[in-house]
């Protein structure tokens, strides 16, 4: 186990062929116009100040803000088969900021500007585009969600998006206009102004329609909960100063508001761009597939359990989520007769043989040599004869 963390972390080996022969392989067994990109976070709680990003950071895992190490992380996933394909360290500003402690862990001069974990996401997003992956929407929670340049960023890219919002961001009616405002005094306007002014979300769809949906069958039965949907306007036009309420973000791209009321009592809201005639339980299910796909935290900590930059930024994708076949297999659409316990079992696990087969606990009787010596021999004879 050492002799690998040594080889991620201090080894000169470049990763790129690595991680564009994985983009090819779960694009081969997950990837198509069904399947989600989901964008996350994902943090590593470590002790000191010498691991390169530690910082003192809101940690998912702990429910906290505490001293850990943040991950981008992108999984691909269709029906209920995750295959993580990215994971970059976010650097926060406390190291940004200090050029000769970024030096001294030995952060590459690329990795030493300021970068915010929207901006890392849309990076990676470029990059698994360009390498040809298929999948058909792109699903983040509020935390990425809250930002308009990153949603912009989204459709500019001409994706589809369904991401989490904070209960008080704005929205406008999507029957809003923009009109000339009279001057009372002074010199005429020379900007439009909205004649509705935004509300917040939770506001808006105060008065709703709300219905139970249930968006799939889960071990323990329907998934359902309460929602409603609305179309909207966005507000993230340029700033404005509206009247009296002081600089107000203009109207901007129409989508769908969804609510969420949980039957814990618990209330999320949520922003699409899916199609006007998308009805809501499609929303429901969309954005509900989000959960299908986040990663244990333990199996990604064993994945990158490296303490330079190069083990972290280029962080390996943990062993849950390797992309051997018999791990990936796409099970079928329609649910099994398998007990909810051994399909609980069977994804925290990610047996690598069939339940049908040999536990893998039992060992069997293996030939002590294998193929591949041969043919390394002879390789490595080559090579001191040419």
């Amino acid at each position: 186990m050492t002799s690998c963390i040594n080889f991620i972390a201090d080894g000169v080996w470049d990763a790129a062929p690595l991680e564009s022969e994985l983009l090819i392989q779960a694009d081969r067994l997950v990837g198509g116009k069904d399947a989600v990109l989901v964008i996350d976070d994902t943090a590593m709680p470590k002790k000191g100040d010498r691991s390169v990003g530690v910082a003192p950071q809101y940690a998912s895992t702990l429910g906290k803000t505490a001293n850990c190490q943040t991950l981008v992380s992108l999984t691909l996933a269709r029906r209920e088969v995750p295959v993580m394909i990215a994971l970059r360290l976010f650097v926060p500003e406390s190291w940004t900021s200090d050029p000769a402690r970024m030096k001294r862990a030995g952060v590459p001069v690329e990795h030493r500007v300021a970068r915010t974990k929207p901006e890392i996401a849309l990076a990676e997003i470029d990059r698994v585009m360009a390498a040809g992956m298929r999948f058909g929407c792109v699903l983040v929670d509020a935390g990425y969600g809250l930002s308009a340049p990153f949603r912009q960023g989204l459709t500019t890219r001409g994706l589809a998006w369904a991401v989490g919002i904070p209960r008080h961001l704005k929205v406008y009616p999507v029957g809003v206009k923009l009109i000339w405002p009279v001057a009372g005094r002074g010199r005429p306007r020379k900007r439009h102004i909205p004649d509705i002014l935004s509300r917040a979300a939770e506001d808006m769809l105060a008065n709703a329609k709300w219905q139970n949906v249930s968006w799939r069958n889960g071990t323990k039965g329907r998934l359902e909960a309460r929602f409603a949907a609305l179309r909207v306007r966005t507000a993230d036009g340029p700033p404005q100063r509206i009247k009296d309420m002081g600089q107000q973000h203009l109207p901007g791209d129409e989508a769908w508001l969804i609510g969420e009321h949980r039957m814990s009592g618990e209330k999320k809201y949520y922003l699409a761009n899916l199609p006007a005639k998308t009805d809501l339980r499609m929303l429901a299910a969309t954005i509900k597939a989000r959960w299908i796909c986040e990663p244990g935290p333990s199996a990604i900590e064993r994945g990158t359990r490296a303490r330079s930059l190069r083990g972290t930024i280029l962080a390996r994708p943990p062993p849950s989520c390797t992309h051997d076949h018999d791990r990936l297999r796409i099970p079928p659409a329609s649910p099994s007769r398998t007990s909810g316990a051994e399909k609980k079992n069977r994804r925290s696990t990610a047996p690598a043989e069939p339940a049908s087969r040999t536990p893998r606990h039992r060992r069997t009787n293996r030939p002590t040599t294998t193929a591949a010596m041969p043919v390394l021999q002879k390789t490595n004879r080559r090579k001191a004869t040419a």
